[in-house]
């Protein structure tokens, strides 16, 4: 199993990953290590892909039902169906927590109490709170040192938009609200995830690199089908 980073037993406690599209066994456009089961790709293969991931993480993994939200999941144990939500935050060191991502930002963030989470924030989850939110319910379980691995995502510069829906963004975070190469309206949701962070006293590794830019990353902006990364965050023991 490929993994493009790796953080191992940092300051929090935490091991944190990284997946790019090396090390997996799907072909076609999703071709690697596609983990995304919505994406039309061959069951069977996205089935192998996860249990290697599992494997190479050594324990049972937690994926969400994403849905571009800014809902959090508690979990203790792996559920029968997939929460849907877009963070998922556990206390035990019996799981390990996965976001999915194909131009989205992941963020994994971790406490040295033993609390870690798992985000998906797109762009309607940057306006709608979804980083905040976990965040918060971190803190609600006592964590109180945390630090969020945010991890690579499409650039501003790559992700063109309406001028009306970079103005909502900008209303969020006015930092998110940038132009494309070409000089159009665009979107840095990292920017605005990293923001919010800040304001939240969250120490930050920001990891460079735009998915659509990046061929061993998977981008739906870039191919339109295509599969999905993750990032992946546990307990380091």
């Amino acid at each position: 199993m490929g993994a493009v980073f790796i953080w191992d037993e940092t300051s929090t406690g935490a091991r944190r990953v990284l997946t790019g599209r090396t090390g997996g066994v799907s072909r076609g456009p999703w071709a690697g290590l596609n983990l995304g089961l919505h994406v039309e790709d061959d069951e069977a293969d996205v089935r192998e892909n996860r249990r290697r991931l599992a494997a190479a993480v050594d324990r049972p993994l937690v994926y969400m039902e994403q849905c571009h939200g800014a809902e959090v999941a508690v979990v203790d144990g792996v559920p029968d169906v997939a929460p849907r939500c877009d963070a998922l935050v556990t206390t035990s060191a019996d799981l390990a927590l996965a976001v999915l991502v194909a131009d989205c930002v992941p963020v994994l963030l971790a406490d040295p109490t033993g609390v870690v989470a798992a985000v998906h924030a797109g762009r309607p989850g940057l306006l709608a709170g979804v980083v905040p939110n976990a965040v918060a319910a971190m803190r609600d379980l006592g964590a109180r040192e945390l630090d969020a691995v945010v991890g690579p995502s499409v650039c501003g510069r790559c992700y063109e938009v309406p001028a009306a829906m970079r103005d909502l963004a900008a209303d969020v975070e006015p930092v998110s609200a940038t132009v494309s190469w070409t000089g159009t309206p665009a979107i840095d949701v990292a920017a605005g995830v990293v923001a919010q962070l800040r304001a939240l006293d969250v120490a930050i590794t920001w990891v460079p690199g735009c998915t659509r830019e990046r061929e061993d990353l998977y981008s739906y902006r870039g191919s339109g089908t295509t599969g999905r990364f993750a990032g992946v965050v546990a307990r380091a023991s």
